[in-house]
């Protein structure tokens, strides 16, 4: 393993974080926030370590697909525990309420253990919208798109960090497809701010919602999150930018360049569209039926919380705890199935849920002919049998450690609605669950234990599984 390149690349990493605090930081100082010194001895302390690990000589600069998953999961663990600095340096919680924090918010899951997130200073909110930002489209990424020459085998951390059962490459330089992703990522959150500030919201609030919109992170800066600002035009402007930044990016980049035909063509769109639009139905007439609602009103708020939980955004205009069993039902569905590979988005994605189905059809017909050979296709692609296997082995560890996360999750007594809620909205990356843990709630009542149990799975989920697990395999120590 080449541990000095790692190391080299974490300290890097770090580096960019810290640069990444010195926002939050000026906003205290002009601010007057009480939290200038929190962020300042973060930026001394994660910029020193991180210039100190960059400064590593490394002689050889390849990196092996065994040195992206360790290196991607490092990073992670390393921009976590840095990254918590700032909520303790502050006061604002403890060290494992500030690891927490800082996970939900580089996973972009949203679980927050502050019970009223308008009462913090604002270099603290911005700073949680931020760290939303930077985890979004992965910070590894960014690194890339600015240092694309930092390493060969460079597309080896695309492949660790960027979700999806498949990866794309937009140019033939990791650099390059880099760059792309991150002007399309800037330009989406460029325009939904300027958007949300021509409907009203302060320039605080929609750069801050804009941040955590585009990344689905949901971290919002006011206790009652959208439902705040009680208007219809701003929750149709979310549901088009939660939408847009929960399908992959390979297709928005098509769209920019006017091959629309190309991008209609994708079949995970056709079905993550579908669902969408169907949950979103369901859900409305049902609220109708049941609620008496209005139609308008129906409408807008299922697809609201159908588009904000299936692309792992995470905010709410109001308790959807208390809807109807039906609906309930249906949205914990989609907090499962999730948005599309090659998004910011978390969940299952669009795509494995697709190969399984496929998978599964084709062998109920080798049942009945068992001759027949027929390869399983995306797109008009064929999907090769190991890129199957490996869907099928992700949904079976995505099961499993959401089962395992309930279990622990339960030791603190919580019904099983809130602590299997929990750890799937862990895993899945989305914020809130129903019960204890509802669109209403905070996560600031569980067990230390419990909390670091539910950071763990959020970093999971986060890297779809395997660059985590990777580094409990004693082989991936060894040098050869």
């Amino acid at each position: 393993m080449n541990q000095n390149l790692i190391l080299r690349i974490v300290g890097v990493i770090l580096c960019i974080e810290a640069l990444c605090m010195i926002p939050p930081l000026l906003l205290s100082v002009f601010g007057g926030g009480p939290d200038q010194r929190a962020f300042l001895y973060a930026l001394l302390i994660c910029g020193g370590v991180g210039v100190l690990l960059s400064l590593i000589r490394a002689d050889n600069t390849r990196l092996q697909t065994r040195d992206g998953f360790v290196c991607v999961a490092l990073c992670w663990i390393a921009l976590s525990v840095f990254g918590a600095l700032p909520y303790f340096f502050s006061g604002s919680c403890s060290f494992i309420d500030a690891i927490f924090e800082t996970v939900s918010g580089l996973t972009t899951t949203g679980a927050s253990i502050f019970a009223s997130p308008a009462s913090l200073p604002r270099g603290i909110q911005f700073w949680r919208a931020l760290t939303q930002w930077m985890g979004g489209m992965g910070i590894l990424v960014l690194m890339l798109a600015l240092l694309p020459k930092l390493s060969e085998g460079s597309v080896n951390l695309m492949k660790a960090e960027s979700p999806g059962p498949i990866s794309t490459k937009l140019r033939p330089r990791t650099g390059e497809t880099a760059r792309i992703l991150y002007r399309i990522y800037i330009a989406l959150t460029v325009a939904e701010a300027l958007l949300l500030r021509i409907a009203g919201l302060p320039l605080f609030d929609a750069i801050t919602t804009a941040l955590t919109t585009i990344s689905t992170g949901g971290f919002s800066i006011r206790d009652a999150s959208i439902a705040y600002y009680q208007s219809h035009l701003v929750n149709w402007i979310l549901i088009f930018f939660m939408f847009a930044a929960s399908v992959n990016f390979t297709l928005l980049y098509l769209c920019v360049t006017r091959r629309f035909r190309e991008a209609l063509k994708s079949e995970e769109l056709r079905v993550y569209s579908l669902v969408v639009v169907g949950a979103s139905a369901m859900i409305a007439a049902d609220l109708i039926v049941r609620t008496g609602r209005d139609i308008g009103s129906a409408i807008e708020n299922a697809a609201f919380q159908v588009t904000t939980l299936i692309s792992t955004t995470g905010y709410c205009t109001e308790d959807f705890d208390l809807w109807p069993q039906f609906c309930r039902c249906i949205l914990v569905l989609v907090m499962f199935f999730g948005g599309c590979a090659g998004s910011t988005a978390g969940g299952v994605k669009a795509s494995r849920i697709v190969l399984l189905c496929k998978a599964l059809r084709r062998d109920l017909r080798r049942v009945m002919h068992s001759r027949e050979v027929r390869p399983i296709t995306l797109d008009g692609h064929r999907v090769t049998e190991e890129t199957v296997s490996s869907v099928s082995v992700f949904f079976f560890a995505y099961i499993a450690i959401m089962l395992l996360g309930t279990l622990i999750l339960s030791l603190d007594n919580i019904d099983f609605t809130a602590a299997f809620t929990a750890s799937l909205t862990a895993i899945s990356n989305v914020g809130p669950g129903l019960g204890a843990v509802g669109p209403t709630c905070n996560f600031g009542f569980l067990s230390g234990i419990s909390k670091l149990t539910m950071s763990a799975i959020m970093l999971l989920g986060r890297l779809e599984i395997m660059p985590l697990l990777v580094l409990l395999m004693p082989s991936v120590w060894r040098r050869k």
